[in-house]
């Protein structure tokens, strides 16, 4: 990912370098016609005046970058993402940086972005979310001369660069040890989306947990969205043999399925048990209150923005775990029904 120059935008268009300067910034010497074509040649290369010029000068952007490959409503309802960027802005703004956050559709966008991001200056670094197993985004930033960039995620998805990441598999085992000591031995867990590494970290913690305690573990798939978190509530609680436990990916899913338990006249925690990962103070104000796997999310983005700045001042790629979410037991859980 090679900064575009004012040599490439004039090799592309077949003009002298001072035509392209001229068509840049404005000035006379070239006609009507090359003008717009120097301008299209450049926005199609990504390459934006304001910004090489300050990589021209050794300045530099004053910025980190992070995007986001989901639903812009995600922001709307994720309470997640809110707190983690609260947390970077508390340690980038010590150094005057900015955050540019973009939502696009799909990792290719992702991955367009980063491109052009890069070519333009526009940013010192970048935080990349959501780590996949063979990441397709891993290649781009462990090029010579790439971006410098802060993986969120378990280290074996991102080989090669610095992660900032928590151990879901331990928080998984511990919460099913707590249910299972209750008597649960039918478990289903409503995940978030398959592709994502620590959804695929949490599902195998969970099937093998689950297995080595004696109990049946069932997997629903959904989308992090309270839809489908209710929906996937809905499968575990009508099928042939019910679950008596449910663990959440996140608060949102949790709190949607704790709704599709009063539809179907299921009752919390005395028919089925709860637990929410990422606590939210709406999981304290729900009745009953959920247990949850708490995490300091906003603790969490503020240790990967530090790391992310360490990067940009040319620390070597390392991994850095963070705290490992905490079970905070309330009122959505309890014995098994079978055990009373």
């Amino acid at each position: 990912m090679q900064r575009i120059t004012i040599a490439d935008i004039a090799r592309e268009a077949g003009v002298s370098t001072g035509a392209v300067s001229y068509a840049l910034n404005g000035r006379a010497g070239v006609s009507d016609e090359t003008r717009r074509r120097i301008l299209e040649i450049a926005r199609n290369l990504g390459w934006e005046p304001s910004q090489a010029a300050r990589s021209l000068s050794g300045a530099g952007a004053e910025a980190i970058g992070m995007v986001l490959a989901r639903s812009p409503e995600t922001l709307g309802f994720e309470s997640f993402f809110m707190q983690f960027i609260a947390g970077i802005e508390q340690v980038i703004s010590q150094r005057s940086f900015a955050l540019l956050l973009q939502v696009v559709p799909d990792i290719e966008a992702e991955m367009r972005t980063y491109r052009r991001w890069r070519a333009a200056g526009r940013v010192d670094g970048v935080l990349v979310v959501d780590a996949r197993e063979n990441d397709p985004r891993l290649p781009l930033f462990t090029e010579d001369d790439s971006l410098p960039a802060v993986f969120v995620g378990n280290p074996e998805f991102a080989t090669g660069v610095t992660s900032v990441w928590t151990d879901d598999a331990a928080a998984v085992q511990e919460t099913v040890r707590y249910l299972t000591a209750l008597g649960h031995r039918r478990i289903g867990r409503v995940s978030g989306n398959a592709s994502f590494g620590h959804v695929h970290i949490r599902d195998i913690a969970f099937a093998e947990e689950v297995a080595a305690r004696g109990g049946q573990s069932v997997i629903s798939r959904a989308d992090f969205t309270p839809e489908q978190g209710a929906a996937a509530t809905r499968r575990l609680l009508t099928a042939p043999e019910p679950v008596t436990a449910i663990l959440f990916d996140n608060d949102v899913m949790a709190l949607a399925g704790l709704s599709a338990t009063q539809e179907l006249g299921v009752r919390v925690p005395h028919d089925v048990s709860l637990v929410a990962w990422n606590g939210s103070p709406l999981c304290d104000a729900a009745f009953p209150p959920l247990t949850t796997l708490s995490h300091d999310v906003t603790a969490f983005g503020a240790h990967a923005a530090r790391r992310l700045l360490d990067r940009i001042d040319g620390a070597a790629p390392e991994s850095f775990p963070d705290t490992a979410p905490v079970l905070r037991v309330r009122g959505s859980t309890g014995p098994s029904p079978a055990g009373r």
